[in-house]
């Protein structure tokens, strides 16, 4: 079967194509510059006609869309929606345009888009108020996603924090873990006193395979564990980890008004739509990205 994924070289996609390659998928992606490989295509996604020539070239079994932009400076604010918003539409439109049908469509859309709803546990029922860009066109992407429903089978996925080998070190993970890498005497953070989801992207893989293989379509799920783990226990695997303490100091710039202690997505529809268990705990993946496995 042949999977195509969007934004290929990124993060996610990379972990995705590696997932897929070695299930035995046909895995293709594109890129925005330079293709490095052979089944890496270059398609800019605002453009129509690449858009276009993309799956008269690749026409796939499955697709997962992870292509789009999460950071823009404040003068750059209408790309993020020409990406994320546009790019997305192209994609759907031009499938309907040359009659190319997958099995699945997988459309990452992000759980920023609850925004701030004042609760430990956030649900798909919620109604969304996203407070960046970032997240207001994520869900104005969702919406208009919601218009192919009739015509595709569309899953969108609301993935919550999840990290891995490859990260870019503004994440919070990856920030710490370098740290640690380089033996660093300390480190500031924000508010130590919450409690977040940071699930292995290698799960994220298994359960966007899972989603992609089941009948599920025309629906919103959350790409989430369910397990808050405290910051402040992730300073403490790390000392034991990497047998080096680290002092950790509050930056008050780091610090989120009304930020909520603990915070983690509802599981509830995602175990009705598949039936996987995260196999990778905090210990496993701090492991990983420092270099332990």
């Amino acid at each position: 079967m042949r999977v195509l994924i969007t934004g290929i070289n990124g993060f996610t996609g990379m972990h995705l194509e590696k997932h897929f390659a070695k299930k035995g998928y046909d895995v293709y992606g594109t890129v925005f510059k330079t293709p490095l490989s052979s089944k890496h295509l270059q398609c800019d996604i605002t453009d129509k006609a690449q858009v276009d020539s993309l799956f008269k070239e690749i026409a796939p079994d499955y697709l997962i869309h992870t292509a789009g932009l999460a950071h823009v400076t404040q003068n750059a604010a209408s790309l993020i929606y020409n990406v994320n918003v546009i790019g997305s539409e192209n994609i759907l439109q031009s499938l309907i345009d040359n009659g190319i049908k997958p099995k699945k469509i997988i459309m990452a859309s992000s759980a920023t888009v609850y925004g701030n709803q004042g609760s430990e546990v956030l649900d798909e029922s919620m109604c969304p108020k996203p407070v960046n860009h970032y997240g207001c066109s994520k869900l104005a992407m969702e919406y208009m996603a919601a218009n192919f429903f009739d015509r595709l089978d569309i899953i969108l996925a609301r993935p919550f924090n999840y990290t891995g080998e490859g990260q870019d070190r503004n994440f919070l993970i990856p920030k710490i873990t370098n740290h640690y890498k380089q033996k660093l005497n300390e480190i500031e953070l924000g508010n130590l006193h919450v409690a977040r989801e940071f699930n292995d992207v290698r799960d994220i893989c298994h359960i966007y395979e899972q989603l992609m293989l089941c009948n599920a379509a025309s629906t919103t799920v959350n790409i989430s564990t369910g397990r808050a783990i405290p910051l402040l226990q992730v300073i403490d695997i790390m000392n034991e980890i990497s047998g080096h303490t680290i002092k950790v100091t509050i930056n008050p710039t780091f610090v989120r008004e009304n930020e909520i202690d603990t915070l983690t997505g509802s599981t509830a529809h995602l175990y009705e739509l598949i039936d996987y268990r995260p196999q990778y705990s905090i210990t496993d993946t701090l492991k990983e990205k420092y270099g332990c496995s």
